[in-house]
């Protein structure tokens, strides 16, 4: 299932491009929680803590158990990470978007999908394994959630393909995405070769004819 963590936030009230600047200066950063109930609200989180968590994570789908803190106390709220923005050059974390779930609601989300062993028909044929589908489309429960889910394709040969339907889920996970499509196939390799033509000419040959006799010439030489 989903790595779970906890991550202390804090609500903040002033919003816009100063505010922001001060915010990073102390070395947070800010985010938004959106609710299914609850209208969404303004955070701040510690730049440190979401930089190691997101460098630790296997797949994008992260539980984070939001300890929020305010003026009247902590709350604390189940969240997924929905979204993260970094700088384009400096890749640092610019903004962070949660998601509060339920745990008892189910969730409509995406999960990163990845081969484990090495394709029959890779191995031994010469094939190569096209990875068509990156991410399925599933419904769980948060506790349900996986991080990633990892295909054995070490049986596959040659020509043969693995579909959504063909996926083994953990317990409690549904694939929502077309079960016919195409995950993972062993295609043929394809080596190109040049075709070497003979160097034909389709000029004909040369045909040297005699020169016709220029009128008056042989007068002019007796002279």
């Amino acid at each position: 299932m989903a790595k779970q963590v906890t991550l202390s936030a804090r609500h903040r009230t002033d919003v816009g491009r100063n505010s922001v600047k001060q915010l990073r200066t102390r070395g947070s950063v800010p985010a938004v929680i959106y609710g299914h109930k609850d209208q969404p609200a303004n955070l701040e989180i510690n730049a440190r803590e979401i930089n190691k968590l997101l460098a630790h994570a296997v797949g994008e789908n992260i539980l984070v158990e939001l300890q929020i803190a305010g003026d009247k106390g902590a709350t604390s709220k189940l969240s997924l990470i929905q979204e993260v923005q970094h700088h384009p050059v400096r890749r640092e974390i610019l903004h962070v978007d949660f998601l509060e779930v339920a745990t008892d609601e189910v969730l409509h989300t995406e999960v990163p999908v990845e081969p484990t062993g090495e394709a029959d028909g890779v191995k031994n044929y010469g094939g190569l394994l096209e990875h068509s589908l990156r991410s399925l489309h599933i419904e769980c429960l948060p506790k349900d959630l996986p991080e990633i889910i990892l295909v054995d394709v070490s049986a596959l040969g040659v020509n043969q393909s693995l579909h959504v339907r063909d996926i083994p889920l953990p317990q409690g996970v549904k694939a929502t995405s077309d079960p016919d499509l195409t995950v993972f196939i062993v295609a043929e390799s394809k080596t190109e070769v040049e075709p070497v033509a003979a160097a034909v000419s389709s000029a004909g040959p040369e045909v040297i004819r005699e020169k016709k006799p220029v009128e008056g010439a042989d007068s002019a030489a007796k002279k």
